[in-house]
C-alpha cells in the first residue's frame, strides 16, 4: 500500500507560500542544508515528487514548487517562455534566501533547469535533467508530444473528469496501472480550479511551440544550446521516454562541457514516480559527494 501521505510521513514536509517576484508561489519543502529545487513538468505540480522529497530531504533543503502558471501558484497573464519560467525560479531562490541551488527538473522542469543554468550560472551549483533536454525531437518524438497536447486540449471539450485526467496522465508512465487513483485525484483537484484549464492549455501550446521552433523569439532548442550549460549536469533518462528518445538525449548530452548520462529501466516520462528508489539513489550519488566539498 502506498499514498502521498505515507510517502511524506516523518519527512517534516510543509506546504508554504513564497512571494517570488510578486508571484505567490506554493511549495512543498523539507530538510536542511544545500537547497535542492525539484521542478515538475508541463501541467504538473509539486506532488510529482512525493516519493522523492523524504529521502532527498535527509541530505538537502528540498523545495518542490508549483511553477508559475501551475498548481496553486499564481497564473499571471504573461508569455510562458523558458525565460519566464527561469525568471520565476531565480525570484524564488531570492525569496528562499538562497544564493545558489541545485536544480533537478522533469520534462519542462528539466528544460527550465537547463535554461537557468545557461542564463544564470552563478545561481546553479549542479543540474539534473530528467526526461527533458534542450534538443528538438525527431518525427516520432514530435508525434508523441502532439498526442500529449491533444490529450490536454481534449479536456476543454469533454470537461475535466477523472477519466479525461487519467487519459492525459497515462502518457507519463510505462504502464497505466502505475498511475494511482490518488494522483489522478490530486491532478483533478488542480485542474478544476476556475480558469486553470485555460492556463494549462496555453502553457502546453507554448511549450510545444518552443520545442517545434514555431514560435517567435529565442530558439531555446537550437543546435549547440546544450554546450552553453557549463555547470556539472546529470542527464537522467529512461528507456521508454516519449517525446525525446534515449538516443536523441544521449547525443545531445555529448555537447555538455561537464555532463554525465544515465538511463533508468522500466519507466517512461516519470521515473521519479515509477522508479523512486533508483531515481533517488542516482541523485544522491551525483549530488551528496559534491555537496560535502
Amino acid at each position: 500500500m502506498t499514498s502521498i501521505w505515507l510517502d511524506l510521513m516523518g519527512s517534516g514536509v510543509q506546504e508554504r507560500f513564497y512571494d517570488a517576484g510578486g508571484v505567490r508561489t506554493r511549495v512543498l519543502e523539507a530538510g536542511e542544508g544545500p537547497v535542492l529545487l525539484l521542478l515538475h513538468g508541463t501541467g504538473g505540480h509539486a506532488e510529482t515528487y512525493c516519493r522523492n522529497l523524504g529521502p532527498l530531504a535527509e541530505h538537502f533543503r528540498v523545495v518542490a514548487p508549483d511553477l508559475i502558471g501551475h498548481g496553486f501558484t499564481d497564473r499571471p497573464d504573461v508569455e510562458y517562455s523558458l525565460d519566464t519560467f527561469a525568471g520565476h525560479i531565480v525570484d524564488l531562490l531570492d525569496a528562499l534566501g538562497a544564493e545558489t541551488a541545485i536544480l533537478s527538473g522533469e520534462s519542462l522542469g528539466a528544460m527550465v533547469s537547463a535554461w537557468v543554468g545557461i542564463t544564470h550560472p552563478e545561481r546553479v551549483e549542479r543540474a539534473v535533467l530528467n526526461t527533458g533536454i534542450l534538443a528538438r525531437p525527431d518525427a516520432p518524438g514530435q508525434a508523441q508530444l502532439d498526442d500529449l497536447e491533444q490529450r490536454t486540449l481534449a479536456m476543454a471539450e469533454t470537461g475535466v473528469t477523472l477519466e479525461s485526467v487519467r487519459h492525459r496522465m497515462n502518457w507519463l508512465v510505462s504502464s497505466p496501472d502505475r498511475m494511482t487513483d490518488e494522483m489522478i485525484g490530486v491532478r483533478h483537484r488542480v485542474y478544476t480550479q476556475p480558469g486553470m484549464l485555460d492556463s494549462v492549455a496555453t502553457i502546453m501550446s507554448s511549450v510545444i511551440g518552443m520545442i517545434r521552433g514555431s514560435r517567435p523569439g529565442t530558439d531555446y532548442y537550437a543546435p549547440g544550446t546544450m554546450a552553453r550549460l557549463e555547470v556539472p549536469t546529470l542527464v537522467l533518462w529512461t528507456v521508454d521516454n516519449p517525446g525525446q528518445s534515449t538516443e536523441l538525449a544521449r547525443e545531445a548530452a555529448k555537447d555538455l562541457p561537464n555532463g554525465r548520462f544515465e538511463v533508468l529501466e522500466d519507466c517512461a516520462h516519470w521515473p521519479q514516480f515509477e522508479q523512486p528508489d533508483a531515481f533517488n539513489a542516482m541523485h544522491l550519488d551525483f549530488l551528496v559527494a559534491a555537496a560535502s566539498h
